[in-house]
């Protein structure tokens, strides 16, 4: 049974990626004329029904964290009031597999009305919704990863990272910045690591273990252990950073070496480390330290013209 799950995990991720790869083929002129329009809106109104409607409010919220001004509207609320939020320069983008949902088809002339311009992402070209949008964006599957070919699996991934490629193609459009963004998050993991430096959360030169590259392994063991950080940095004369020894190494010089009494800090270390500057954000330091592959860092020395100045962990980012 176990077997058969995996298996049918498996085919779900295929269709998936399948469907996308279809998706990514069907991109045109009209992405661009979309979003075009998108950045000159004066506001953009997400709709939806159903699976559809909460691609919608995922997409109106990911236009609003990059600072587009973007809301979703619920077609039935819409026609008890709601449609009020829609004024002129407004752009109304619409989500639907069949192009014919009712409540949508209800809504459009009211938007018309309030000279909405009117994107459509369709399962349907040749759909009421596609013919009487300004703009239509494909987002037909050939079907659904459902094994009766109904529930919105493959169609709703298609509309949801078209609406992602949205958002990311009007960051470009609009320069958005990163300082823009950290102003957006305040609060939490994101905003901390796009509002903080490096030079913010470092620890001081007096606070690390550092020795010359003629440094005995044992020496480099003990003053090690004397500091909190679990590495050890080796400059010469002029401060300049030669290499960084950590308790990942020591493991592993332990175990490709009996004896180590003939061995110096120079024979261990490893030499050009990965660096980051002082001014730096967290998010920079972040990235260096997760996209290792297999040999992910969890420290970095902290450099000036070449000159250790400190040292960051990931502690200190996390913990931020």
């Amino acid at each position: 049974m176990s077997d058969n799950i995996l298996k049918i995990a498996n085919q779900v991720f295929i269709d998936e990626i399948s469907a996308l790869e279809r998706t990514q083929s069907l991109i045109n002129h009209n992405f661009e004329s979309a979003v075009d329009i998108l950045a000159n809106s004066n506001k953009i109104i997400v709709s939806g029904v159903g699976k559809s409607g909460i691609i919608a409010q995922k997409i109106a919220a990911t236009l609003s964290s990059i600072g587009i001004s973007a809301v979703f509207l619920h077609p039935v609320e819409a026609l008890h009031g709601d449609i009020g939020m829609v004024q002129k320069g407004d752009v109304a983008l619409l989500i639907s597999k069949s192009g014919n949902t009712e409540e949508l088809i209800r809504t459009l002339p009211y938007l018309k009305m309030r000279s909405a311009h009117i994107i459509s992402i369709v399962g349907n070209l040749n759909s009421h919704l596609a013919t009487n949008s300004d703009i239509v964006l494909d987002g037909s599957v050939m079907k659904e990863a459902c094994p009766f070919n109904l529930a919105p699996t493959t169609s709703t991934t298609a509309a949801l990272v078209i609406g992602d490629a949205l958002a990311v193609s009007l960051m470009y459009k609009k320069n958005v910045t990163l300082e823009d963004f950290s102003r957006l998050h305040p609060l939490g993991q994101i905003g901390k690591s796009v509002r903080l430096m490096v030079r913010d959360v470092m620890h001081k030169l007096q606070d690390i273990a550092i020795v010359a590259k003629n440094t005995p392994f044992k020496d480099v063991l003990i003053e090690m252990t004397k500091k909190p950080f679990g590495c050890c940095c080796c400059i010469d004369e002029e401060s300049k950073l030669l290499g960084i020894i950590t308790d990942g190494d020591v493991r592993r010089i332990l175990q490709k070496y009996d004896d180590i009494r003939g061995l110096i800090m120079d024979d261990v270390m490893t030499k050009n480390p990965i660096i980051i500057g002082e001014q730096a954000y967290l998010v920079e330091a972040l990235a260096l330290m997760e996209n290792r592959g297999s040999k992910q860092i969890s420290v970095l020395p902290v450099v000036c013209d070449n000159k250790l100045i400190g040292l960051i962990r990931i502690h200190d980012i996390i913990n931020n």
